[in-house]
């Protein structure tokens, strides 16, 4: 079985390379130039860019790769599922949907799972890791559709920003606010609901950010003892530390494990922005 995702999982390079998992880069323009994220650009590079006054954009997976891909995947004979960024964040979900059935055309018999996963960052990275674990024991294609439908359904994502300019460039918050916000020091704290962005509540600093979300993982999530919670962190090693002391002192998770915002993401939320990833019960 083959798996495929996208750039919206914020996995390594190295990842992708060792479990042989097909990534389709989303695209960054940065100074006129389009890279793939993670293949082609880093991180520190966009943010560079914005400190020095750019506003990177990003575009999503185009038509052709995916064409390319799956009338690929059709020849082999083999199954294929891909683990797709939230339809509601990017079109690339609804392109490779486009694709598959421009391919059944031809192949009637492709067997490929397009999961929606309405998940973003490492909230994707954790289902495709699944993926990774679950094909690797073997498991029955549909069996595995359904684990990762599923997962995918009780995922949770909590997270913080460390600057409000960057959600009102992208109209998540107005720029009055973000003005505002920046004098006070609010750090607001944001989670996915079906897949979009959806503000919960303003704290003042990020230590109480980080009380707040750890008291909301309790109320989500219930006994960590045996779960695995992911954070994402844009590049800022620091803030990862402190808050993944602080979840290990409260909640005592089976493992913590964590990933860099990747290039798409990182141009639309910023430095000092921390992702908490987990299933609820």
């Amino acid at each position: 079985m083959r798996i495929f995702t996208d750039s919206g999982s914020d996995l390594s390079k190295d990842f992708f390379e060792k479990e042989e998992v097909h990534l389709f880069p989303l695209r960054v323009l940065v100074n006129g130039t389009e890279y793939d994220d993670i293949v082609g650009i880093t991180t520190d590079q966009v943010y560079a860019a914005i400190e020095q006054g750019e506003q990177p954009k990003t575009s999503q997976v185009s038509l052709d790769v995916f064409l390319t891909a799956f009338e690929e995947l059709a020849k082999s004979g083999e199954e294929g599922i891909y683990l797709a960024f939230s339809s509601e964040l990017s079109g690339t979900c609804q392109t490779a949907i486009m694709a598959k059935n421009q391919i059944l055309e031809s192949y009637p018999d492709l067997q490929l799972a397009i999961i929606d996963t309405k998940c973003a960052s490492y909230g994707l990275g954790l289902i495709v890791k699944e993926a990774v674990k679950l094909n690797k024991f073997g498991i029955n294609f549909d069996e595995v559709v359904e684990s990762l439908t599923k997962m995918a359904q009780s995922m949770e994502h909590l997270f913080t920003v460390g600057d409000l300019n960057y959600l009102a460039k992208g109209g998540r918050v107005s720029k009055s606010s973000a003005f505002v916000g920046g004098l006070l020091n609010i750090k607001p704290i944001l989670n996915v609901e079906d897949g979009k962005l959806v503000p919960l509540e303003k704290t003042r600093g990020f230590k109480k950010a980080t009380q707040r979300m750890i008291a909301l993982m309790k109320e989500r999530g219930g006994d960590f003892s045996n779960k695995t919670i992911g954070i994402s962190h844009s590049n800022d090693e620091t803030l990862l530390y402190e808050v993944k002391v602080a979840i290990e002192e409260a909640l005592n998770p089976r493992v913590i494990e964590q990933t860099t915002i990747g290039s798409v993401i990182g141009a639309h939320v910023g430095r000092g922005t921390i992702a908490i990833f987990f299933t609820n019960d």
